[in-house]
């Protein structure tokens, strides 16, 4: 990694973090999810940056994937945790960084991946086996009284690809990666008061671009030309603003154009907290990007 690519990166987790900040601290009972949407996106776009992937807002039961539709309604209440995970990049360096806001009484939960995270930095050097990460975030978690979800993980980042090659799980019961000096990874502990494994709801807003099949119809060829912009990442329906995109959609689906990302649950009535930093691994050890 030359010094213009970490210089750039560093920058990219700059602004990561004070948007992630900045709009966590709007998030309060009344407040609309769409409100907490558009804000982040107009605050990357204000710093002179690029988002990476829409701004998953994700309540209570829900760890990930979950964002504002364009049609979106729901508002924030009492009792309701949410997860805040937002991606810059400046030139297809990425950041990505999550936290997340408890407007309930989940305070230990929180502090749960939050010390997760902070133990799984402490770890990371070359040559550790992404499996020990993944052992000291289960620990920690167990420690607190909840559980680890272990079929979500960190993941390696790479210019204009968010999720590129190896995974960090949140489990020593698999990973046999091995870091490497110059890596740039993320690392997402996610504790949960349920089963500890995620499945896949009906609702999916993020779509992402797989396959080049031809397009024959005029909106499906302008969610194409659009999802251009965003050189081969995730994006959101709500991010489209293309008439009769819910009639082009599926075809794009169908066709191997679109992967949707759906939804990703545990089981109902359970609460979800995650925390997560993007780091670059040093011959010392961590460089975190969005601390």
């Amino acid at each position: 990694m030359n010094d213009n690519e970490l210089d750039t990166y560093i920058e990219a987790g700059r602004v990561a973090k004070t948007v992630l900040h900045k709009c966590a601290a709007e998030i309060k009972p009344g407040v609309g999810l769409a409100e907490i949407f558009d804000m982040v996106m107009d605050e990357i776009s204000a710093a002179g940056v690029s988002h990476s992937f829409p701004p998953n807002i994700s309540l209570n039961n829900c760890a990930a994937h979950d964002t504002a539709s364009p049609d979106e309604e729901r508002i924030f209440a009492e009792g309701d945790l949410i997860k805040l995970d937002i991606g810059t990049h400046i030139d297809g360096y990425i950041a990505d960084t999550a936290v997340t806001v408890d407007l309930g009484d989940h305070a230990s939960l929180c502090e749960a991946s939050r010390a997760a995270l902070d133990a799984a930095i402490n770890v990371v050097a070359p040559e550790v086996v992404v499996s020990e990460i993944g052992a000291v975030v289960e620990e920690t978690i167990t420690s607190f009284g909840y559980k680890p979800i272990i079929n979500l993980t960190g993941h390696g980042i790479a210019r204009y690809n968010p999720h590129h090659g190896l995974s960090i799980p949140n489990t020593g019961r698999f990973g046999s990666a091995v870091l490497r000096e110059d890596m740039v990874i993320a690392i997402e502990p996610f504790a949960s008061t349920g089963s500890g494994m995620t499945h896949e709801t009906p609702r999916g807003e993020i779509y992402q671009v797989v396959g080049d099949a031809p397009v024959r119809s005029p909106a499906g060829r302008k969610i194409m030309k659009k999802a251009e912009e965003m050189h081969g990442m995730p994006f959101a329906r709500r991010w489209l603003n293309v008439p009769k995109a819910e009639l082009a959609l599926p075809t794009l689906l169908r066709q191997g154009n679109l992967f949707l990302y759906h939804c990703l649950s545990d089981v109902p009535e359970s609460f979800v907290s995650q925390f997560e930093h993007t780091i670059i691994v040093t011959a010392d050890g961590a460089l975190v990007t969005t601390r």
